[in-house]
């Protein structure tokens, strides 16, 4: 049933005519109510997953929306509401979804945590885009800001499809650093950053050349200038995986999951509660960490769920997460 929402995007009404088909007469409302219940009793393995995050070396941090209908009763669906769903990734195979009635940096409410919030509690590696509602983090001395190279190239694509011709020097360029990439990717890493620093570093630092030449004569109202000065702003971040082998060359985990994600909730469109939208978060955050793992979600689910039922003490929860359990 959670697999069915919150990866295949399967709507209540659609899962009940499944059930119907094998007999079992289920009303939406009690899909609704099994959903909660899974949620909850998932919630032990998502403060679980928050804790793995927080101890990552490396951590990746990206924000989607989510829209969700506010207040109580018959008056609910009168206030729908666009909040954020916000994702990381550590560098230990450990999804976490957070859920925020908006997309703010941080809230004064003390239940309810923005990315800045979250961020507040370790420092270290963090690889997000430039948006500026991580800046009130990336202020910190003791958080180092990574920057996301897919995202650098992707204003670089743009540029290129609409038509300005020089843009294709960055693309190759990072064509090349790519390639690089997928030969270091089974590497320890001291030898992945030594092999960047052989190969990427000389090939980033002449496309920096090259943008810094370029940039001041290209308005950046348009779309090559705004490339330009996207990877000029941004060159400290974007050259951190230049600096530590650990460090990934974009933030492409954490989109892959979100792409999951707002393919699932296409489907469903809005969260019917904050309760609902906090309880996709719970669930989110499991089955992207099945994913990780290349792990079944269903036998993943069908394994912890009866373990969660019966009981389980706080320092052995760790050990249900999907990277920790054997399939």
């Amino acid at each position: 049933m959670l697999v069915d929402k919150y990866r295949d995007g399967l709507l209540s009404h659609r899962q009940r005519e499944r059930y119907r088909r094998m007999s079992v007469d289920l009303s939406v409302s009690t899909l609704a109510d099994q959903v909660a219940y899974g949620a909850e009793l998932l919630q032990p393995l998502w403060r679980a997953a928050q804790i793995a995050a927080l101890k990552a070396n490396v951590l990746h941090l990206d924000g989607t929306s989510l829209a969700f209908f506010s207040g109580e009763g018959k008056d609910a669906k009168r206030h729908k509401k666009l909040g954020a769903l916000w994702g990381f990734v550590g560098d230990q195979d450990v999804a976490l979804y957070l859920f925020a009635p908006s997309g703010h940096a941080t809230f004064a409410d003390g239940h309810t945590i923005g990315p800045a919030d979250f961020l507040r509690l370790r420092s270290g590696y963090t690889v997000a885009d430039a948006a500026t509602v991580f800046d009130q983090a990336f202020a910190r001395e003791d958080i180092i800001e990574c920057g996301c190279n897919m995202h650098a190239r992707r204003y670089f694509v743009k540029a290129l499809d609409g038509g300005e011709a020089r843009a294709a020097i960055a693309i190759d360029a990072y064509q090349a650093l790519y390639g690089i990439e997928k030969e270091a990717r089974d590497l320890e890493p001291r030898e992945r950053l030594r092999l960047r620093r052989e190969r990427s570093a000389p090939i980033f630092n002449k496309l920096l050349e090259w943008v810094e030449s370029l940039k001041d004569d290209e308005p950046p109202s348009l779309r090559f200038g705004r490339a330009l000065n996207y990877f000029s702003n941004q060159q400290v971040p974007l050259s951190q995986f230049l600096t530590d082998g650990r460090v990934p060359i974009d933030n492409g985990v954490v989109e892959r999951l979100h792409v999951r994600a707002a393919l699932t909730r296409k489907n469903f469109l809005f969260a019917g509660s904050e309760r609902g939208a906090q309880s996709a978060a719970i669930i989110f955050s499991l089955l992207g960490s099945c994913a990780l793992c290349g792990i079944d979600p269903v036998e993943y689910l069908a394994t912890v769920m009866p373990i969660l039922a019966r009981g389980v003490i706080e320092k052995d929860v760790i050990d249900l997460l999907p990277r920790n359990l054997p399939l």
